[in-house]
C-alpha cells in the first residue's frame, strides 16, 4: 500500500484517497443521523426489543392466549377507505409521547367516556407488557408508520405492450416465421392501440383529482354534523355568498356547539378534545384541503351561491351522506361548460341578472322558453381566464 501511494500518478491516486475520505466521512454522518433519531427511545433505557416486542402485543400477535381484541383492530396503522371512529395508533402515540407511563396506563385501563369504556371492557395486559406497548408508540411518534409503496402496475403493462410490438414489427420484418400474418399485425396493432389509450386517459386525467378523499387532522363527519344534525351549509361556510371562497370556519365557531357537547355519539371525546384543545390554545386546525383548481382558473363561490343561487350539491354531491368528505365532481373545464349550458337561471326573479332586458324580452315573448347560465355569457373565456 505504501509502495502504490508513493510511486504512479500522484494525482490519480490522491484522488482516490479523498473519494474514499469523502465515503467514510458519509457514513459516519449517517450512522451519527440515525443514532439521533433512536436517541428518545433506545437511549432512554429501552432497546429494539422492547420495540419490537410492543409491536406484536398492539398488532396482536402476542399473548397466543390472548382473550380480548388487539390494538390494532380499532386504531389502524394504515389510512383506510371507510371512517374508523377510533384514534390511530399515530395519534395515541402523539398524545403520549411526552407523557408518563402512569398517564397512558390510566387511559388504557381506567377510560374516561362511554364510547372508551365499552371498548376496553375485556381488555387486560400485563403491566410490564403494557410498558412495551408504550415505548413502541413512542417510537412511532418519533420515527412515524413505514410509507406504503407505490405500485407500477400501470408501467409494467405499458412496457410489456411495448415488447408485444417490438416482437410484432421483428416478426414481419426479420424472422417471418408465422404463416398467418395477421396474427402479429393484429397484436401490433391492438398493443399500439393500447398503449395510445392508456396515454390519453392519463393526459386527460393530469391535475384532476375526482374522488379525492385525504386524512384529516380531525375526524370531521358532514353526515353527523349537515344530515344527522340539519346544520345549514352556510352556518359554517360563512363566506360562500359573498366570498371566492366557500371558507373554513374557524375553531371558535365549532366551540359554538361544542363548548357544551364534549363527547360524541360515534367518536367518545377524543376527536372533539383536539377542537377543544385548539380552540383553548389559540391553535388553527390545519384542514386538508379537497377541492383544487389550476392558477389559471378562477372561480368565485359568491357568483355561483350567492348571485346564481345554486345548491351546494350541484357541485359538491350528497354531502349530509358523507362520512369522509370527498371531490364528488371531476371540475375539468368540459364539466363546467357542459354545466352551463345546462343550467337554467332566473333572469326575471333575481336582481344579478337584470340588465338582460333582450334576454327578459324574448322570454316574455315566448321567442325562448329558458335561458341558461351560457345565455348569459358564462362560457366567455375570460370569465375564468383572465
Amino acid at each position: 500500500m505504501r509502495e502504490y501511494f508513493l510511486g504512479g500518478n500522484f494525482k490519480a491516486k490522491r484522488s482516490i484517497f479523498l473519494s474514499l475520505l469523502v465515503f467514510v466521512a458519509c457514513f459516519i454522518l449517517s450512522t451519527n443521523v440515525y443514532a439521533e433519531t433512536n436517541e428518545s427511545v433506545v437511549s432512554d433505557g429501552h432497546s429494539h426489543e422492547d420495540i419490537a416486542r410492543g409491536e406484536r402485543f398492539f398488532k396482536g400477535l402476542l399473548p397466543f392466549d390472548r382473550k380480548y381484541s388487539s390494538c390494532v383492530s380499532c386504531h389502524n396503522l394504515k389510512q383506510v377507505d371507510t371512517l374508523n371512529w377510533n384514534p390511530s395508533a399515530m395519534d395515541i402515540a402523539m398524545k403520549f409521547v411526552n407523557k408518563d407511563y402512569e398517564s397512558f396506563q390510566s387511559s388504557v385501563l381506567n377510560p374516561s367516556g362511554k364510547k372508551m369504556e365499552a371498548s376496553h371492557v375485556n381488555f387486560n395486559i400485563a403491566e410490564e407488557d403494557l410498558k412495551t406497548v408504550k415505548v413502541y408508540l413512542d417510537d412511532l411518534a418519533h420515527h412515524g408508520t413505514h410509507p406504503v409503496k407505490p405500485t407500477f402496475n400501470n408501467l409494467i403493462l405499458f412496457l410489456f405492450l411495448g415488447l408485444l410490438i417490438t416482437w410484432a414489427v421483428i416478426e414481419l420484418i426479420f424472422l417471418k416465421k408465422i404463416k398467418l400474418k395477421f396474427i402479429p399485425v393484429l397484436i401490433l396493432l391492438g398493443a399500439f392501440g393500447w398503449q395510445v389509450n392508456m396515454i390519453v386517459t392519463d393526459a386527460i386525467r393530469l391535475s384532476r383529482q375526482q374522488d379525492y378523499a385525504p386524512d384529516q387532522p380531525i375526524k370531521f363527519s358532514h353526515k353527523v354534523h349537515a344530515g344527522d344534525n340539519g346544520i345549514d351549509c352556510l352556518y359554517c361556510h360563512t363566506t360562500a355568498e359573498q366570498g371566492k371562497s366557500a371558507g373554513i370556519p374557524a375553531t371558535n365557531l365549532c366551540m359554538n356547539c361544542h363548548v357544551i357537547i364534549r363527547e360524541g355519539t360515534n367518536s367518545g371525546k377524543f376527536e372533539i378534545a383536539k377542537v377543544v384543545d385548539a380552540a383553548e390554545n389559540g391553535k388553527p386546525v390545519e384542514w386538508n384541503r379537497i377541492h383544487n383548481l389550476p392558477d389559471h382558473v378562477f372561480f368565485s363561490h359568491a357568483v355561483h351561491v350567492g348571485s346564481g343561487k345554486l345548491d351546494c350539491a350541484q357541485c359538491h354531491g350528497a354531502v349530509e351522506e358523507m362520512d369522509i368528505m370527498r371531490q364528488e365532481s371531476e371540475l375539468s373545464m368540459g364539466w363546467c361548460i357542459n354545466c352551463h349550458r345546462d343550467t337554467e337561471v332566473d333572469i326575471m326573479n333575481n336582481g344579478y341578472y337584470q340588465h338582460h332586458v333582450e334576454l327578459q324580452k324574448e322570454l316574455q315573448s315566448g321567442e325562448r322558453d329558458k335561458v341558461t347560465a351560457n345565455d348569459v355569457g358564462a362560457n366567455d373565456c375570460m370569465r375564468c381566464h383572465y
